[in-house]
């Protein structure tokens, strides 16, 4: 009787989870309060952050604007140019190896709580929830004929989720094209041609992503969920199940000795991913912790302890081993010295780095000449980049070398953003120095800023 009845329960699960479109039972919570403050500082940082306006030189720009027809990336007072790719390399490492060390201490939580396909996904659903009801009445609806009432909500629902991909597509957009230049362009439809693509795209993108796909993207579709098993270790604490206390369910029939858990299935009903956490860890679990909401309370409405499910390591649940310190887990460590690694770097590249950048040509057609006053000439090209955001007026001298001096102009003006050249000739009298090649130090410099200077090295040849 009791094998009858699970294999009854069984199925209905497997029923609820097969039946088209998962539609997820809401459930509050400490988790799902917290998801729920990510969602807003997420969105709000956003939306947000792209109106904001920065002043510098003088002017008024866009905060955080990637304006690649310029090859310029502002963000707030920096200004970056494709000669900073290593910064930008540093940072993407520094995400990405934050992300593993999350993983390998708490398991999806980038994905429960941070990952733009959640955030979204629980957007729209909230506005479904909103318009079409609870769970149960969205199944119904779903599976039922098309009526003049269903007509109308899902065309209103539909409706309110294009408004929102439209703006969440001009939003994208208006990091790289200024926000404020791109809604009257918009208005007249007269972006363009890359501007109208990527708001279409990423308009229908999000849209698709959040309002349709919505788990498959977590079940089918996301990369991450497929290696994320090798940053594992037993001492990952990620939302599980404890078999040893809830096993065997109670309700199995009388006479049978009975666990914690009380087989509801709600763990079932509230996961936006339609997986039964009881059957371990899966790759589709997103670490949201809305199963541990509702399993709280139903242990509290039994008088149970709660827990049943909740964050807990593969070593935790397996007895009474005590979980070990996070410096005694090799992969953990290693995270966490890699990330420390690449912030260190990051910061000292940024605190070494040059607004100036000077490349020196030689004159390979004439390795030196003699003047009509017998002093012996090299020529060189000195081509200058600014990459501040300001024009700068720039001195050159020659840095330490005795005998030496420049002949002719010593001054160049460079625009931000541009290399300017400059010719140079330097001599030295005949017999100053032995014959050979002499090393020789070139110094750029803003008479007006002393952090405005570089130095670069060359060669003098004399006869």
């Amino acid at each position: 009787m009791s094998k009858a009845v699970s294999k009854v329960r069984a199925a209905k699960l497997e029923l609820y989870r097969k039946q088209g479109k998962i539609h997820a039972k809401a459930v509050d919570g400490r988790f799902n309060r917290l998801r729920w403050a990510m969602v807003g500082l997420t969105q709000a940082i956003f939306y947000g952050l792209c109106w904001l306006q920065w002043e510098a030189n003088g002017q008024l720009r866009q905060a955080v604007l990637f304006d690649i027809a310029h090859e310029k990336l502002y963000l707030f007072g920096l200004v970056l140019w494709p000669q900073d790719a290593l910064l930008l390399a540093l940072v993407l490492l520094i995400a990405a190896t934050g992300l593993f060390l999350a993983t390998a201490l708490a398991g999806r939580l980038f994905c429960g709580f941070a990952c733009p396909q959640t955030v979204y996904t629980s957007i729209f659903t909230w506005i479904e929830a909103r318009i079409e009801g609870d769970h149960l009445a969205r199944l119904q609806r779903d599976r039922g004929p098309l009526t003049p009432d269903k007509l109308a909500r899902k065309a209103l629902k539909h409706t309110l989720w294009g408004l929102i991909a439209g703006w969440t597509a001009i939003t994208f957009v208006g990091y790289f094209t200024p926000i404020r230049e791109l809604l009257p362009l918009l208005v007249g439809w007269e972006v363009g041609p890359w501007e109208g693509f990527w708001v279409i795209f990423y308009a229908a993108f999000t849209y698709i992503q959040a309002g349709l796909a919505r788990e498959a993207v977590c079940q089918h579709m996301c990369p991450y969920s497929r290696f994320q098993g090798v940053m594992f270790d037993p001492a990952t604490r990620s939302v599980s199940y404890d078999r040893q206390r809830g096993e065997p369910r109670s309700g199995l029939g009388p006479g049978t000795p009975a666990g914690d858990c009380i087989d509801c299935g709600i763990c079932v009903q509230v996961c936006p991913t339609g997986i039964d956490i009881r059957d371990g860890l899966q790759y589709e679990c997103i670490n949201c912790g809305l199963c541990i909401d509702a399993c709280d309370q139903v242990m509290t409405r039994i008088g149970a302890p709660t827990g049943l499910i909740r964050f807990a390591s593969e070593t935790e649940l397996a007895g009474p081993a005590r979980q070990p310190r996070w410096y005694r887990r090799p992969r953990v460590v290693a995270y966490a010295s890699l990330l420390l690694v690449f912030a260190a770097l990051s910061l000292w590249s940024v605190s070494q780095r040059s607004l100036l950048r000077v490349d020196i040509l030689r004159d390979r057609g004439v390795l030196w000449r003699e003047a009509a006053d017998g002093r012996i000439e090299n020529v060189y090209l000195l081509k200058v980049m600014n990459i501040s955001d300001a024009p700068q007026v720039l001195s050159v001298d020659i840095d330490g070398s005795s005998g030496l001096e420049i002949v002719g102009p010593k001054t160049i003006t460079a625009a931000p953003g541009s290399i300017a050249p400059l010719q140079l000739t330097v001599s030295a009298a005949a017999g100053s120095l032995p014959a050979g090649t002499h090393p020789v130090t070139f110094r750029v410099f803003s008479p007006q800023e002393d952090t405005m200077q570089t130095r670069e090295n060359s060669t003098y040849r004399m006869p």
